[in-house]
């Protein structure tokens, strides 16, 4: 048995524990600051948990990516995944910045695919740029497990994204003082899309992203038929007013890790004048898009039936919450004052994300003195859809000429 320490000999003990464990903390503040991080901001590149997916994860993928629905987000996610990866992903040929949008999709407008029979097909491990749906001739580029997703979003605030994103491209938009003017008489001023391909964007625009015939009555029957055929074809349809819930839940289809469904916003608008629509002109759009309003209760409806059966809400709440409080992470890690800027203040011309309309699209600027892996990380995360597109393109196709992004150059 060790004797009793007297008064003196154990408040030196004491006194010598708590300097020991200063010296620990100051070395260890030392190797941090060393490593280009401070105490307060020692933010880890792996996720706060082990997230471990069961089996291997799904690597064949086709995305609708509908209009103005927080879809430049989750392209940039999968962008992301096929980098990482060393996937290859359905390109546009040549110059184009898209797959033959607003025309239905044809296979040779991949780059890679010729103009011929199956034989001649190549086939792409992702599909995700802009393309009216043609599953027909999306098969012929995609193999047969591919998993198929889309977005939708409420088509009044999609039918507000777009008349600003679109203002001056869509002709029914062109003519109308406002929204609230569109809506008011949306008859004076829509051409039927067919006839104006700009004007896509002013009525069902999701619809016609699947395919669809925008302006067919929305009879009961017609309907039933249609949303059974999406249910048929796409594995999963994300909702981006429940973005994160989507996410939890894409995550798990795939069998994904938690950082290859993170993401900051892109695309984004900055902060408008005003209260927006108010509800009477939300109710007139879903009636004015009333197939679009149709389609987005259907699948908002599905979604949240299968977060239900699949998580329940503790398990959903504590995995929505790990995926913010990554993102947060990682926003004070990669962004400089953590948070997007407007297009003016981006200084990286990389960065700097396309601009339409009558809104700012916000970007972001990087923090400075980033160690290479996280600045790879975080280029990544911020990089607008059409300059990423250009570099994924000349990392696929390098014997071909580079993308040439017009609004870059000037």
């Amino acid at each position: 048995m060790l004797p009793a320490l007297g008064g003196t000999q154990r408040y030196f003990r004491v006194l010598l524990l708590i300097l020991l464990a200063l010296t620990v903390l100051l070395l260890h503040r030392n190797l941090l600051h060393k490593a280009g991080f401070l105490q307060k901001n020692a933010i880890q590149l792996t996720p706060l948990l082990e997230d471990q997916a069961e089996g291997p994860p799904v690597t064949n993928i086709m995305f609708l990516k509908t209009h103005k629905t927080a879809s430049s987000t989750v392209l940039n996610i999968l962008y992301r995944f096929a980098e990482t990866h060393n996937l290859s992903v359905a390109l546009p040929a040549g110059p184009r910045f898209h797959l033959g949008y607003p025309g239905l999709f044809q296979a040779y407008y991949v780059e890679g695919v010729k103009q011929g029979g199956p034989s001649a097909q190549r086939r792409f491990n992702v599909m995700c740029n802009h393309l009216r749906f043609n599953l027909p001739e999306v098969q012929k580029v995609m193999p047969r497990d591919t998993f198929y997703f889309s977005i939708l979003r409420d088509p009044a605030f999609q039918l507000e994204s777009s008349f600003a994103y679109y203002k001056h491209h869509a002709p029914a938009f062109r003519g109308a003082s406002s929204l609230d003017a569109f809506l008011a008489s949306p008859w004076s001023y829509y051409a039927n899309a067919s006839r104006s391909a700009g004007d896509v964007y002013a009525r069902n625009g999701m619809w016609f992203d699947l395919g669809f015939d925008p302006d067919a009555p929305a009879d009961d029957a017609y309907v039933r038929a249609r949303l059974a055929d999406v249910q048929r074809r796409f594995q999963l349809v994300l909702i981006a007013e429940h973005l994160d819930e989507s996410l939890v839940l894409l995550r798990r289809r795939l069998g994904w890790r938690l950082d290859d469904v993170v993401a900051f916003p892109l695309n984004a608008r900055g902060a408008r004048p005003g209260p927006g629509l108010a509800p009477a002109a939300q109710e007139r759009a879903r009636r004015w898009s009333a197939l679009d309003w149709r389609l987005y209760l259907h699948f908002n409806r599905t979604l949240w039936a299968r977060l239900r059966a699949e998580l329940g809400p503790r398990r959903l709440q504590a995995e929505v919450e790990l995926l913010r409080a990554r993102r947060r992470q990682l926003a004070g890690l990669c962004l400089q004052d953590g948070a997007p800027t407007h297009s003016a203040h981006v200084r990286e011309p990389r960065l700097l994300p396309f601009q339409s309309g009558q809104d700012d699209i916000l970007g972001y600027n990087l923090r400075p003195g980033l160690d290479p892996e996280a600045l790879r990380l975080c280029r990544r995360m911020v990089t607008p859809e059409l300059q990423y597109m250009a570099r994924l393109y000349a990392r696929q196709f390098p014997e071909k000429p580079r993308k040439s992004i017009p609004f870059l150059e000037e």
